[in-house]
């Protein structure tokens, strides 16, 4: 991995941080507060934890604005240490784009449109009237179906499957094994109960700057489109079904499932094993936490949980008190047995008392 060092007041520049100390400090690596090591940055999110700074052997550090003096520590001071941090990590890792061209065993089909400045792979199988933009990376084994658009700076991994007529943005990153346009789930079924299927012929389209996990599937649209928009992030095993709808800057967390027709707003975010309804909306902001079943519409801004999902309040209640129904039924039980008793006395009291 080549790292190359960094003048402290670049970084500084580079978030929009406020330096103090040495200006002219190299750093040379990025780490967190407990494995820093001298000529590397680390940061601080909480300052309650001040004390791990103290003791840390980090050259420098990113720090929220509310830290006050620390006498002969470079510190940069930033509104998030956390967003500041992993822009930073990130430009230690950037590398120039190297064009290696299309290797002789990689397969491209008829009448392909591909910039000069691409690296494909060995083993790569590229399909007819594809078109391949500047900067792109396709890497071994990676099936790219007829008629596929990719846009620049994307980098497709490999084993991944496009299927045809797909269309993926610019600054893409599609992860191993991941299978964008396969058909969607549809079948109609007939008076024997035999499944016919319902010819998918709609495409995916993927928009700028989204990343897709690894064996993550996007199937194809019955008709129409099933679209990934701006700046979406879907983790490892998400299913999206046909006609889906994800908005921008959304986040998929691992296995959670879409069932087709289901169109979600912006910044929406679904935890891992999350499964949602078809033909049903969540809005922007929606939060919905691991292993929910979200079964309705929701709206902006709803923060839900559970099986089926209700408002993450109502959720929490309702899992502690599940926790506890063994010790209230019988409590249940003794109180229904107390009653029966006193029941029963006050009938026999009431019968004596009428002899």
């Amino acid at each position: 991995m080549n790292i190359q060092a960094m003048k402290i007041e670049e970084l500084a520049r580079l978030v929009g941080g406020t330096l103090s100390g040495d200006p002219g400090l190299m750093v040379s690596g990025f780490a967190p507060l407990e494995a820093a090591g001298p000529g590397e940055i680390s940061f601080l999110v909480n300052k309650a934890k001040i004390d791990a700074l103290k003791t840390s052997r980090a050259a420098a550090f990113l720090v929220p604005m509310n830290i006050g003096d620390l006498p002969g520590v470079t510190v940069i001071r930033v509104r998030d240490p956390n967003l500041a941090g992993a822009i930073i990590h990130s430009a230690f890792l950037a590398t120039p784009f190297r064009a290696d061209g299309i290797h002789p065993r990689a397969h491209v089909g008829r009448d392909c449109r591909i910039d000069a400045e691409v690296s494909i792979a060995p083993l790569a199988v590229i399909g007819d009237r594809v078109g391949i933009g500047p900067r792109v990376r396709i890497e071994a084994g990676v099936v790219i179906g007829d008629d596929v658009e990719i846009g620049e700076e994307t980098i497709i991994k490999a084993n991944a499957v496009i299927s045809s007529g797909s269309l993926v943005g610019s600054r893409v990153i599609i992860h191993p094994g991941a299978v964008v346009g396969s058909d969607g789930f549809g079948f109609a079924t007939d008076e024997r109960g035999c499944h016919v299927k319902r010819p998918q012929v709609g495409i995916v389209r993927i928009d700028d700057d989204v990343e897709i996990g690894a064996n993550t599937c996007i199937d194809r649209a019955a008709y129409g489109v099933t679209r990934i928009k701006s700046g979406v992030k879907i983790d490892n095993l998400v299913q999206i079904g046909h006609n889906v709808v994800v908005g921008d800057n959304s986040i998929l967390v691992a296995q959670a499932g879409i069932a087709g027709s289901t169109t979600l707003g912006r910044n929406v975010v679904l935890g891992g094993k999350v499964g949602v309804k078809g033909h049903i909306h969540l809005d922007d902001r929606v939060m919905v936490a691991g292993g929910s079943g979200v079964h309705d519409n929701q709206p902006a801004g709803a923060v839900i949980g559970g099986y089926p999902a209700i408002p993450i309040r109502k959720w929490t209640k309702s899992a502690a008190l599940f926790v506890k129904l063994p010790e209230i039924c019988a409590e249940i039980k003794e109180l229904k047995k107390d009653l029966a008793q006193l029941l029963g006395r006050n009938k026999e009291d009431s019968e004596g008392g009428g002899r």
